[in-house]
């Protein structure tokens, strides 16, 4: 037991559990007792409360030990993450702008309520409501995996319930403060874990080079392990094999992240359209620090760093090269302060997940289905409840499924939230793909998803299915045929359900057309995508 670290650990982590109360209070609304105010934070959050949530959100405690150990295992292919989150933001930009403005206008909570009003339907809000909790499930678990390696790197490394008791004890603190103070908590505990972020990696990537010999030096050790593997996908450089794999899983990373529910809940959180066009123009800083981070896996490979093994499995645990290398190479006070900062960084996204699940389950299936003239005070007593159950099923995760799996299942998640974009993303723009295009295409896209993924094997070979999300294009049938029999390249599955989704939209579209089939009814209408915080418009249409 590494009795320094953890000290400072648990200090650390009991001043976030205070602030965690104490955000009820915080920029407080007349009651907590409206999904505006306990889902939303009133929807008054400013610029710098944005900028820390939604950083806080996207940039998670997984990504701070996932992305650093896939550069140590397979070199360039993890680098995927930076030029994800640099072509993020420009594809993105006008549509939340559009997405933020029709909500105010309606009152919409979730990205259900807005499929809902502008298509008039409850099957298509309920497929876009249900693959949302499905992909943010094993998202909030991911979380878990990045507290986990800190704690078992600090020595707490045991099996069964008693040795996932701190990590229980962490989500019952975590879930106690989110059902008080709602996104408050998350928001305002952000500051403290952006801030410990942004100290401990700046300091790693300055100090551990000069102590290790430079980059030069650090880059040749990289190069060394990779030259003497027998795989053929790492390296310091990308191969044929990879490339299309590495651009499409890019491309649809950076597709997909703002169609999931807890990006789009810390959007209409914030209090204005020019709030949003700062966020989006500043938030690339985070890009910077990501890409300073994954360098840290070769560096990790120069320190001779090796992973814990899991006495749970008796596998090494990858996701501990970082906590490991900080460990090894700094004092066990800024250890401390390191781990401090990822587990932090995992309970400000975790209950950003939670709460977003939450408000689709109380938006859209239980006042949609089984209590349509629920009160405000109602649906935010739903929510709250609906937030613990989203939890504890994250932790369920953890203690009966192979971590391994939670981050092939959250690979998978990408691709389930990217058959929501024709429905949500397209939609803010255009009405012309017909609503039961749009259903069809779900189920196309989502069904030819997953017997892709299921045909995927895991890297270690230990399940035969569901084992990632790169397809080799030689495993690609289209009813029996074959187009690229013989070759190794590899591509992101959801790139390929999604175009499916896609073309059977508008197939479906054009033959409903042609049939004069009814479209739904939209509730928007062309200024409720303009509308801004100041506007008379919104003073009257948004009162209640």
């Amino acid at each position: 037991m590494k009795w320094t670290e953890l000290v400072i650990f648990v200090v650390l982590f009991g001043v976030v559990t205070v602030l965690g109360f104490l955000a009820a209070k915080w920029k407080a609304g007349g009651t907590l007792d409206h999904l505006d105010e306990w889902g939303l934070g009133g929807r008054k959050f400013g610029s710098w409360v944005t900028w820390f949530l939604i950083g806080g959100d996207i940039y998670t405690a997984y990504t701070f030990v996932a992305v650093p150990a896939l550069m140590f295992s397979s070199g360039a292919l993890g680098f995927y993450a930076l030029p994800y989150t640099v072509v993020l933001y420009p594809i993105i930009f006008l549509p939340l702008l559009r997405m933020w403005s029709v909500s105010r206008a309606h009152g919409y909570v979730t990205p259900a309520d807005f499929v809902r009003g502008r298509y008039g339907s409850s099957l298509l809000a309920l497929l876009v409501a249900v693959t949302g909790i499905v992909a943010t499930m094993p998202y909030i678990a991911l979380q878990l995996v990045g507290l986990e390696a800190v704690l078992r790197t600090m020595g707490i490394n045991g099996s069964g319930i008693v040795g996932h008791l701190p990590l229980l004890i962490a989500f019952v603190v975590l879930a106690v403060y989110t059902y008080q103070s709602g996104l408050r908590a998350p928001a305002l505990i952000a500051f403290v874990k952006d801030i410990l972020v942004y100290v401990v990696i700046i300091a790693a990537v300055v100090y551990l080079p000069i102590k290790l010999g430079g980059w030069s030096e650090i880059f040749s050790s990289a190069k060394e392990k990779f030259d003497a593997t027998p795989a053929a996908g790492d390296g310091l450089l990308l191969n044929a094999n990879n490339q299309l794999q590495y651009a499409t899983l890019a491309l649809g990373s950076a597709l997909a992240l703002f169609l999931y529910p807890h990006s789009v809940t810390g959007v209409l959180a914030s209090k204005g359209r020019n709030v949003i066009k700062r966020n989006m123009s500043a938030l690339p800083a985070y890009s910077l620090l990501l890409g300073l981070l994954a360098l840290l896996g070769f560096v990790a490979i120069a320190a001779g760093v090796t992973p814990i093994t899991n006495q749970a499995t008796g596998q090494p645990d990858t996701n501990t090269i970082i906590p490991v290398l900080f460990q090894n190479e700094f004092s066990s006070w800024f250890a401390g302060i390191a781990f401090a900062a990822i587990g932090i960084g995992a309970l400000v996204p975790a209950a950003i997940m939670s709460i977003a699940a939450a408000n689709l389950w109380t938006r859209n299936i239980y006042k949609e289905y089984f209590r349509k003239d629920a009160t405000p005070k109602q649906e935010a007593k739903q929510a709250k409840l609906a937030s613990l159950v989203v939890k504890f099923g994250a932790v369920a995760f953890i203690l009966f499924i192979d971590p391994q799996f939670s981050i092939d299942l959250q690979l998978i998640g990408g691709v389930i939230i990217l058959q929501t974009l024709p429905a949500v993303a397209i939609a803010l723009y255009t009405r012309w793909l017909h609503v039961w295009g749009l259903v069809a295409g779900w189920f196309v896209g989502m069904g030819w998803g997953m017997v892709l993924l299921y045909g995927i094997p895991s890297a270690n070979g230990k399940r035969a299915h569901f084992g990632g999300s790169a397809l080799a294009l030689d495993k690609l049938s289209l009813f029996g045929w074959h187009p690229f029999a013989g070759s190794t390249v590899q591509i992101y599955v959801g790139i390929i359900a999604l175009v499916a989704n896609l073309l059977v939209a508008v197939v479906v579209t054009l033959i409903a057309r042609k049939l004069k089939a009814f479209n739904g009814m939209d509730q928007t209408r062309p200024d409720d995508y303009h509308v801004d915080d100041g506007d008379k418009k919104l003073r009257q249409i948004g009162a209640h």
